[in-house]
């Protein structure tokens, strides 16, 4: 561009024909937009003037009810189940009780009828080895004691006369080794009472138990010889007198007495009368 073109003075001046027709052109734009515009306003006051269409919404308020309902009876049945459970838990600890107090009782029954079969057998224990002691008894009276020791039965012989001096004797002292006529030793007092009636017994304890025909305590009779341990090996000697009492040389503490059976209860028993 030449440098002189910006000075207005030197522009070139437009051709009038253009400029006519560039406000033809405008004019024509702005006329056509009027007539658009007029030409859609009634439509767009029909649209205004009709009415708006309502959406519809879905409606909760069934299915809210449906929901409540079923957590309501959800809930109902977890209570029933719980209260079963808890029933079913309580019959449980219930059932586990009366099996512990069943078997405590069982137990406790065994242990009974244990102790109870212990003492019958105990008993029973008991009975044969007095059953037992017997029966040695009979066979240690079958042997032969040597004649020294041996007692003689002369006829005639009287048990009163034995009681009497028995009892003639009650009170006086025990001795160890004396055979009277003050003071005695057991075995020195039944030698001492039978010598009344002319029967010589052995000295001690131990001879005098199988000195005659050996008896059960359940058959003694006055005048049989009462001895405490085994026989043949007695450490105690005294004289049955009748009424379940016997007379005998105790010890130096009662002296000779006269005392129930059940006092000091015999092994056995002879008789020489």
């Amino acid at each position: 561009m030449s440098p002189k073109a910006q000075i207005p003075s030197h522009r070139k001046p437009r051709s009038r024909k253009m400029n006519t027709a560039l406000r033809a052109g405008v004019t024509g734009g702005v006329m056509g937009t009027i007539a658009l515009t007029a030409a859609a306003a009634p439509a767009l006051a029909s649209d205004k003037s009709a009415p708006a269409e309502t959406v519809e919404m879905p409606t909760l308020s069934g299915d809210l009810e449906s929901s409540t309902s079923r957590a309501a009876e959800s809930m109902q049945a977890s209570a029933q189940q719980y209260q079963l459970q808890e029933a079913k838990d309580a019959a449980a600890t219930k059932a586990k009780e009366q099996a512990q107090e069943n078997k405590e009782k069982a137990e406790a029954k065994a242990r009974a009828e244990a102790k109870r079969k212990a003492e019958a057998k105990k008993k029973a224990e008991a009975a044969a080895q007095r059953a037992s002691r017997s029966a040695e008894r009979s066979s240690l009276s079958t042997a032969s004691a040597p004649a020294s020791e041996t007692a003689s039965k002369p006829q005639g012989g009287n048990v009163a006369t034995v009681l009497n001096f028995l009892r003639a004797q009650v009170g006086k002292s025990y001795v160890l080794g004396a055979t009277g006529p003050s003071a005695y030793d057991c075995s020195g007092l039944t030698s001492a009472a039978f010598k009344q009636v002319g029967i010589d017994l052995p000295r001690t304890s131990q001879p005098q138990s199988t000195a005659g025909t050996p008896v059960s305590l359940d058959n003694v009779q006055p005048g049989d010889i009462l001895y405490w341990g085994s026989a043949g090996s007695a450490y105690h000697v005294a004289v049955y007198v009748g009424g379940g009492k016997f007379i005998g040389a105790q010890n130096s503490s009662t002296g000779i007495v006269e005392r129930p059976m059940s006092y000091d209860q015999p092994t056995g028993a002879v008789r020489v009368l």
